[in-house]
C-alpha cells in the first residue's frame, strides 16, 4: 500500500458520527472521523514506516496525522521532527495524544518536553506536561530525577491558575500521574 491507498483506507473507515465528535473537540477539515480502534489493525502493516508517517502527518488531515503517530519510527525521529509535528498540531488531541505520545517513546522525551513546558505556548506546554504523564505511566521510577519532578510539582502549584486552559488540564493530569505512578512523590502530589 502506498500513501494514496492508506488515505483511501482511512476514508473508508471514517464515520459521520465520529467526525462530528472530533469537530466538537476541536478538529477541523480535512478529516474522515476514523475511530482510533479501527486504525490499529491497519497500523500493523505499516509500523515504523517514518517516510509514510511524515507524508500522512503533513496532510493536515486529523485522521492521517493521528495514524502517523501510530506508525512513526521513533528511533529515527529527531528533535526537529518533533518541533515540526508540534508546530502542525492545531488542537490538543494532536498535541497531547499524538505528538506527546510519540515523543514519549524516545530517549529525548524529557529534554524536548522541558523546552515545551518553558515555551509559554499553550499547546506546546500542554504537550510537554502530557509527555511526562505518558513517561511516568510507562517507565520505571528509576528513570526520573526525584528532585526535578518535585520542582515540577512546585511549578504547577505556583503557575496553574495563570496558565492557559489546555495547559491547566495537562498540569492536573501531571499531578495525578505523579501521585499514582511515581512512588517517591506520591504524598507530595
Amino acid at each position: 500500500m502506498n500513501f494514496e491507498m492508506v488515505m483511501q483506507e482511512l476514508e473508508s473507515l471514517g464515520s459521520e458520527r465520529t467526525k462530528k465528535s472530533y469537530i466538537r473537540n476541536g478538529a477541523h477539515e480535512p478529516l474522515f472521523g476514523v475511530p482510533t480502534g479501527k486504525m490499529k489493525p491497519l497500523s500493523k502493516k505499516f509500523k515504523n514506516n517514518q517516510p509514510l508517517a511524515e507524508q500522512l502527518y503533513s496532510t493536515g488531515n486529523y485522521d492521517a496525522m493521528y495514524f502517523a503517530g501510530i506508525i512513526a519510527n521513533t528511533i529515527t525521529m529527531t528533535e526537529s521532527d518533533f518541533e515540526r509535528w508540534i508546530d502542525a498540531a492545531y488542537f490538543y488531541m494532536l498535541s497531547d495524544f499524538v505528538v506527546s505520545v510519540t515523543l514519549a517513546e524516545t530517549e529525548i522525551a524529557q529534554a524536548v518536553s522541558d523546552k515545551w513546558i518553558a515555551s509559554g505556548e499553550e499547546l506546546r506546554m500542554s504537550a510537554g506536561w502530557s509527555c511526562y504523564c505518558w513517561l511516568l505511566g510507562n517507565r520505571p521510577d528509576a528513570e526520573f530525577n526525584t528532585s526535578k519532578l518535585s520542582n515540577m510539582l512546585d511549578q504547577v502549584k505556583m503557575t496553574i491558575h495563570d496558565s492557559p486552559d489546555r495547559t491547566k488540564s495537562a498540569m492536573n493530569n501531571f499531578i495525578y500521574t505523579v501521585g499514582v505512578s511515581y512512588l517517591p512523590l506520591h504524598d507530595k502530589a
